[in-house]
């Protein structure tokens, strides 16, 4: 709860709190429990972009692109057409080992990743960052809760991001719902 009680200092999150999400059903559907903290995550901000740049997923979204079932599925088949032809990072050469993604960085194909090894509790999970139209994949031995507040703090030691600070300089972090970005959802 600290990590989450900062973001939140740092980030407010919506003044009406996001649709509830049935994590036994998000969970039965994915095949493998979700990070606690990323359960925190969703049920504090739902889905929706963090400074313009992180967009997170969510079990159920309105909209597909911020759909953690759908762009589960829809990642699933591009790396497995990737790696056809292309190296898989280090961390995914265990047998049983898998990428989940969790975010995805605005305008760039990236995406973050759960790492999830076999017999590793959720919570235990770290993250994968990969850059999307690239083969560079950076590893953050942390949970998803901790390098997003770290990505929005400066701290996150990353190839990535920093353009946050150099171009945008945020003075104020800010949220904004999947519905004030995109607009609400076709029904």
């Amino acid at each position: 709860m600290i990590a989450l009680d900062a973001l939140v200092r740092l980030c407010p999150p919506p003044a009406e709190p996001p649709p509830a999400v049935d994590w036994a059903q998000a969970e039965r559907a994915l095949g493998v429990a979700l990070p606690t903290d990323y359960k925190q995550l969703v049920e504090t901000y739902g889905d929706g972009i963090f400074d313009d740049t992180i967009w997170l997923l969510v079990p159920g979204s309105a909209y597909s692109a911020c759909d953690l079932h759908a762009q589960t599925t829809e990642r699933d088949e591009i790396l497995t057409n990737l790696w056809e032809f292309e190296a898989k990072p280090v961390g995914l050469l265990e047998a049983g080992a898998r990428v989940l993604p969790w975010a995805f960085e605005e305008g760039t194909g990236a995406f973050l990743y759960w790492l999830a090894r076999p017999g590793q509790h959720p919570d235990e999970w770290t993250v994968l960052y990969n850059e999307g139209r690239g083969p560079l994949w950076e590893h953050h031995g942390m949970g998803c809760l901790a390098f997003l507040l770290a990505v929005l703090t400066g701290t996150a030691e990353t190839e990535y991001f920093g353009y946050l600070y150099e171009v945008l300089k945020p003075m104020e972090h800010r949220f904004a719902t999947a519905d004030q970005t995109l607009g609400a959802p076709r029904p």
